[in-house]
């Protein structure tokens, strides 16, 4: 990277960073410190493992009556995110569209009964 994207990637991690900072206070003063999917509680020893998860996935779209945003701990938040990916590749992440059986355990089934009689 030359040093004129290095100042553009720096200037927009630090944009990044302080608009996640005040939504997150926001976010933290409305809602009560529990995960919206597990319910696991937080207190301030372990709160920075509680995050803001925006419903419309658009970190833009942040309204003060905190309609669009959520608590998640790391883990459902990955998971939140993870189900994004998984429905855009047609299932699970990695693959292209559901897949088709090729084996049938039961093929042979009829000559295997005769052979047991």
């Amino acid at each position: 990277m030359n040093p004129e994207q290095e100042k553009v990637v720096l200037k927009a991690r630090k944009n990044s960073e302080e608009r996640a900072k005040g939504y997150r206070e926001q976010a933290l003063k409305l809602y009560p410190w529990i995960c919206g999917r597990c319910a696991r509680e937080f207190n301030h020893a372990n709160l920075r493992e509680l995050t803001v998860h925006h419903r419309d996935h658009n970190h833009d779209n942040n309204p003060t009556d905190g309609s669009n945003w959520e608590l998640l701990c790391l883990y459902c938040h990955d998971y939140e995110h993870q189900k994004i990916l998984e429905a855009a590749h047609g299932g699970s992440a990695g693959t292209k569209g559901v897949g088709i059986a090729t084996h049938n355990p039961f093929a042979d089934l009829k000559e295997r009964m005769k052979s047991k009689g």
